[in-house]
């Protein structure tokens, strides 16, 4: 058995390395001509992800080039200190959540399959592809075919292959921010490393964490009309955090703004499969950054499908099991996301209801582990 894989950012491998482990050949295509290594910022790989990629033996090293962020402390735009939860779940090993450059995890991931043996091919944008029963062809925007026995969607929120699965699909929805990241050398900032500061500011959302080597790394959540986008972001990020009482200002002044993402997500995608066609990863669940879970869930994906279609008759009833496995668990993370989300954008009313009950929630949900069921998860072959 060979399956297509569409899209190598960081599902796109570490599926291709899971079928491999399973016995199912696996081919890589990739839209754009050229690897990620320069793309975003960075991203919380949680303690479940983290599980899973020891399940390939590729966890170790990812947290190389990663640092340990455990905790996160939540703080008012005024100074005010809202409480403090765990940030994932400190495994058996030890292991806690990390954060890592995009372009490093993305960099580790795809050169382990490839000294796997992976074939990955650039350049290949998807335009159609014909599911012939006995097999599936794939037809590429440079004119290119390649066949299998499955195709397996890597390709994202704004995934192509789920729009030619079904084009009624639920488009994804902008959650009202744009997102920011940024590292600063020397910045002069003192904190506890592996802890997270949440700021909750009077305009915008803040966070940031001071590593063992000294450099802070940040992000911004901006609250912002789509396709409002200024000429220089820098300047309207500074003034976002002026008034606010903590370093938010001061770190974005210091650094280089990359260009803004929309944070999309997607609302409950009613099909998953068809015929010999999968979605899996954004492409079928894509949750906003919120709850530091996008690249776990997608990792979580490739190791339940592996055994799916390792432990099932043909792929039709592999397929029905991972769906059945996997969606209610993801529509709970997206849900929680989201409404992570909407604090981030809340008005002056709500901010202040907000900053009234997150003490409350924070003591609650630290006291009771109310997150466990997302970050004890661990998907097994």
């Amino acid at each position: 058995m060979k399956a297509l894989i569409i899209g190598c950012g960081i599902g796109g491998p570490v599926t291709a390395m899971a079928l491999r482990e399973v016995g199912i050949d696996t081919e890589i295509f990739e839209a754009y001509g050229q690897g990620a290594e320069d793309v975003g910022s960075f991203l919380n790989l949680a303690s479940n992800g983290l599980a899973t990629l020891r399940v390939l033996g590729a966890h170790r090293k990812v947290l190389a080039s990663a640092i340990p962020t455990p905790r996160m402390v939540m703080w008012s735009g005024s100074g005010k200190r809202l409480g403090e939860v765990a940030n994932g779940l400190r495994l058996d090993d030890g292991t806690v959540s990390h954060t890592v450059l995009r372009s490093d995890l993305y960099r580790t991931i795809r050169d382990e399959a490839a000294q796997r043996g992976i074939p990955i091919s650039y350049g290949k944008r998807l335009v159609s592809y014909d599911d012939r029963g006995t097999e599936v062809v794939a037809t590429f925007e440079d004119g290119t075919q390649a066949s299998g026995d499955l195709l397996i969607a890597c390709d994202g929120v704004h995934s192509r292959t789920r729009k030619i699965l079904d084009p009624q699909a639920p488009e994804p929805r902008y959650s009202g921010l744009y997102s920011f990241g940024g590292i600063v050398k020397d910045a002069g900032v003192t904190g506890e490393p592996g802890v997270y500061n949440m700021v909750f500011g009077k305009r915008a959302f803040f966070g940031y964490s001071v590593a063992e080597s000294g450099e802070t790394w940040w992000f911004a959540n901006l609250p912002r009309r789509l396709g409002d986008v200024p000429a220089d972001w820098k300047p309207v990020l500074v003034q976002a955090f002026e008034g606010d009482a903590n370093l938010s200002a001061r770190l974005v002044a210091g650094s280089d703004v990359e260009p803004a993402l929309p944070v999309h997500d997607l609302p409950p995608v009613p099909v998953w499969h068809r015929g010999r066609v999968l979605l899996t990863g954004d492409a079928a669940h894509a949750t906003s950054p919120s709850s530091g879970q996008g690249a776990s869930l997608a990792v979580e994906d490739a190791i339940v499908l592996a055994r799916c279609l390792r432990d099932s008759g043909d792929h039709r009833q592999a397929f029905e099991r991972f769906e059945a496995e996997r969606r209610p668990r993801v529509e709970r993370v997206v849900a929680y996301s989201r409404t992570i989300s909407n604090g981030k954008a809340a008005g002056p009313v709500a901010r202040v209801l907000r900053d009234l009950m997150l003490p409350i929630f924070l003591k609650k949900s630290a006291s009771q582990e109310s997150l466990a069921w997302m970050y004890r998860y661990q998907a097994s072959l």
